[in-house]
């Protein structure tokens, strides 16, 4: 554990400083504003557990009036902007990104614990290549034209073709694990369809999304398109019960998913939910052993296991199971923890105060249901919410923690003798968001492309992400596609016309 400063601003650069030295405001119609209420949140620090800053608690009479100015922009001047103007704004807000790229780094990892070499390397470039992918969308959005026969008007000829047309007013509601690139994933796709969004960031998480907000304006783009609400549950639920609001996009737990399911049905608004997961990852016998360890480390460790794709659920074959754990076991153990701007450090804290005893209920569990940790799971005593990685051994499906999303870095291992039991251990899940086989024999790694129940399968490789390959999940883990191609059908409604010629 290395030692974390008492004030971490400290490490931020001038104009990062600048951003957090004062209460936040939130963005709405073009203007920086206080919530009506008065109310103001404190955002944390994860790793040292002292306030950053604070942002206003929205409240529904926030939304209402974020709700109104996407509507009148809508109806009004961004239903002006043509396809290509909307593909500038765009790229020109990726280029204000890029340039402004180590100061959104420092932010977010002193608002979220990440380290900051994944905070610049890995979510600054997803963002800003994300913006550049779905800003060529904004030309090429396509209809299709159908010869259509109606036979019952035999004298009569027609036409018909489909056009896909903006679902109008959106709200998005993100969660705090990638707080700038989910922020982007949600906001860039509508914009390049031609909707107005709403934006609702998670409550720990609010400080990108708000500077963000400001290159927004920068960029070009109208007043009111882009409005941002921080807070807790309140706007995010005003945002959901709104009979104004036509969409609700929404990353974050399959428990919260249900509700806004529940709740949207009355206004049968559109929903794209991606949710939770338990992703398994598979390795086969005849896998390349230590790359095999390697990437099932980096599956679950990643962003210190706070992922919806961590590969928490580990299968092995059972003439390589001791080697495999005992390597995990070793990877774990060499994590030096601490402040994500020190550069020797591998993992920072867990996001809150909240989430780390959430992990460490499921670590309890995990000992008394008969999992065998085989190392890890302390709590770092002192400031911030700092959790030494955990492996367990000897996992059964009966247990909490080979059922339930933990979303920490632990990991439960199981051992297997072949691989039809391994594809079914793997989808022995109610989820099914992500999924990786470990093999080097080409016909079992299709056997189990074809037969894992999941929205993304990677094979000798885990939790790769590209603005071109679709997203999305199974079962439990939601429904619809974020990214490439597929995300136009979010943000759009298909159609049809028919006129006689």
């Amino acid at each position: 554990m290395s030692e974390v400063i008492d004030d971490q601003r400290a490490n931020l650069s001038p104009a990062a400083k600048e951003f957090v030295s004062g209460p936040l405001k939130m963005l709405i119609d073009g203007e920086w504003v206080d919530s009506q209420t008065g109310r103001t949140i404190a955002v944390s620090d994860p790793a040292t557990g002292k306030e950053i800053t604070t942002v206003p608690a929205g409240s529904s009479a926030d939304v209402d009036r974020a709700v109104a100015a996407a509507r009148r922009a809508f109806e009004g001047s961004w239903a002006a902007v043509r396809p290509v103007q909307r593909e500038r704004m765009l790229l020109k807000l990726a280029d204000l990104l890029e340039a402004a790229a180590d100061e959104f780094a420092e932010l977010e990892t002193l608002d979220n614990g990440k380290i900051l070499m994944m905070s610049r390397h890995a979510d600054l470039n997803l963002a800003i290549d994300s913006l550049r992918y779905m800003a060529g969308a904004a030309t090429k959005i396509e209809g299709t034209t159908i010869d259509p026969s109606f036979a019952y008007v035999p004298d009569m000829r027609f036409t018909s073709y489909t056009l896909r047309e903006p679902v109008g007013v959106v709200g998005q509601i993100i969660p705090w694990n990638f707080p700038l690139v989910m922020a982007v994933w949600k906001i860039a796709p509508a914009l390049a369809a031609g909707c107005t969004v709403v934006l609702k960031p998670a409550e720990d998480t609010p400080i990108t999304a708000l500077r963000l907000g400001q290159l927004i304006a920068e960029a070009g783009i109208p007043d009111g398109v882009v409005n941002i609400i921080t807070g807790d549950a309140e706007p995010g639920q005003a945002l959901v019960d709104h009979p104004d609001v036509d969409k609700i996009a929404f990353t974050g737990s399959t428990e919260v998913g249900k509700i806004i399911q529940q709740r949207a049905a009355g206004t049968m608004k559109r929903l794209s939910l991606e949710l939770g997961g338990k992703s398994p990852v598979v390795i086969l016998k005849d896998a390349d052993v230590n790359m095999a360890i390697q990437g099932a480390a980096q599956a679950i460790f990643f962003n210190h296991g706070q992922v919806c794709t961590a590969g928490s659920r580990l299968f092995v074959d059972r003439s390589i199971y001791d080697a495999v754990v005992d390597g995990l076991a070793q990877v774990a153990d060499g994590f030096k923890l601490g402040s994500g701007f020190d550069p020797e450090v591998q993992m920072g804290p867990l996001v809150s105060a909240t989430q780390r005893s959430r992990v460490q209920s499921y670590l309890d569990k995990g000992t008394s249901e008969g999992g065998r940790l085989v190392t890890g799971g302390e709590k770092i005593d002192g400031p911030g919410h700092f959790l030494r990685p955990a492996v367990f051994a000897d996992v059964t499906p009966e247990m909490t923690i080979y059922r339930e999303e933990i979303f920490g870095p632990v990991l439960a291992s199981t051992p297997f003798d072949d691989p039809a039991e391994a594809l079914k251990l793997a989808n022995d899940t109610s989820y099914g968001l992500g999924a990786s086989i470990w093999t080097n024999d080409l016909q079992q790694a299709n056997r189990f492309i074809r037969g894992m129940k999941a929205g993304s399968v990677w094979v000798n490789a885990h939790n790769l992400l590209d603005p071109a390959v679709p997203f999305g999940g199974y079962r439990m883990s939601g429904y619809g596609r974020e990214l490439g191609h597929a995300v136009r059908d979010l943000y759009t409604e298909s159609k049809s016309v028919t006129m006689m010629i």
